[in-house]
């Protein structure tokens, strides 16, 4: 049977990859909802202006938003169908893109409910990260750590005899 853990990390990662995978078609395409494809056009277009140093280096609001979109749907698909440790870079750019969303909208002064959703799943990746890092033989190191403790002592009571 599978652990807690292997079950919170899989439930974790298909969530977030298919939340990733969707959000991230939003911004490249208008197929799944117009309303948002042109809501996503208009916030990025006031990224990019409150951010003048992109347009020096040559990154346009247009291609900031499909290198954004495209990262999300790329490791939203890692997340949901790559099993092993692809899982946790993808986890972890989304989390830098999630920080750069948050970023952003602070930038151009979008209130609370705006950027409410990166918050929630910035902390979310965080969790999943967190959890899929943890070692699964800590119980293992507690054991050995009470042997050492309790060698350390009969050493001690050999050299005092």
């Amino acid at each position: 049977m599978a652990s807690p853990r292997a079950v919170t990390i899989l439930a974790l990662s298909v969530a977030l990859g298919l939340f990733f995978v969707f959000m991230g078609t939003i911004k490249l395409t208008p197929r799944l909802s117009k309303d948002a494809y042109s809501e996503m056009k208009r916030a990025y277009k006031s990224y990019a202006k409150a951010l003048p140093g992109l347009k020096k280096i040559g990154i346009s609001s247009v291609l900031l938003r499909k290198i954004i979109g495209s990262l999300e749907v790329g490791c939203g698909v890692v997340l949901t169908l790559v099993p092993g440790r692809p899982k946790d870079v993808a986890n972890f750019l989304l989390l830098l893109v999630m920080l750069a969303v948050l970023f952003f909208h602070q930038l151009v002064g979008d209130p609370l409910k705006r950027y409410a959703h990166a918050l929630v799943f910035g902390i979310l990746l965080t969790c999943r990260l967190l959890i899929a890092r943890q070692s699964d033989d800590r119980p293992e190191r507690e054991d050995s750590r009470e042997e050492q403790h309790i060698n350390d002592q009969e050493r001690n009571k050999v050299k005092q005899s």
